[in-house]
């Protein structure tokens, strides 16, 4: 996934109400549990054999490579409490709404004898329910990185550059080179 993408996983696990898992132990027990004790499609997910998955089980290995240490996390942060991820979502999408932090190039087009060119800006701009909504729902549907920053970019140039429709009728603003973005809801 790109960098929204993982920027709005990232979120979701900020929600969480219990930490996940901190061992490799019971990391792995939490995704047998999930898989419903299919220690074959958890060794799947990870990419390692079906026997590691049971070495981990029973305790015979204990700390995983640094690699699989980061998969293993990654897959235990997709399952963590669904629910509460769910439910801070639809706030987010229908009452809270979505902050975005970033800095990014924004180039414009705008009417003759403005300036165009695009600079590297720093902005925090809160955005309203209905961007959050697409947002999630295009990452649902498995959107391209580029359909993301095309929705960012649309409620960056109404909310911010456009002042809610106040200013700067005609303007389109164009989200690229992203150096870091961070977004909470």
């Amino acid at each position: 996934m790109g960098i929204i993408g993982d920027s709005l996983d990232k979120a979701a696990t900020n929600v969480f109400t219990r930490p996940i898992p901190k061992t490799a132990g019971a990391q792995i027990r939490f995704l047998v549990k999930h898989e419903k004790g299919s220690t074959r499609t958890v060794a799947q997910r990870l990419g390692i054999s079906q026997r590691t998955v049971e070495r981990y089980l029973t305790g015979q290995i204990k700390k995983p490579r640094p690699d699989l240490a980061e998969r293993l996390a990654g897959e235990v942060r997709k399952d963590w409490q669904p629910l509460i991820r769910q439910r801070a979502r639809k706030q987010a999408a229908t009452e809270g709404g979505i902050t975005i932090e970033t800095r990014a190039r924004f180039g414009f087009t705008a009417a003759p004898g403005t300036t165009d060119d695009g600079r590297l800006r720093l902005i925090t701009q809160h955005l309203p329910p209905a961007y959050a909504a697409r947002l999630f729902a295009a990452q649902e549907q498995g959107a391209t990185e580029q359909r993301l920053q095309n929705i960012a970019a649309e409620g960056l140039q109404e909310q911010y550059f456009k002042d809610r429709g106040r200013r700067a009728e005609g303007l389109v603003v164009e989200l690229t080179d992203i150096d870091y973005i961070e977004l909470g809801y």
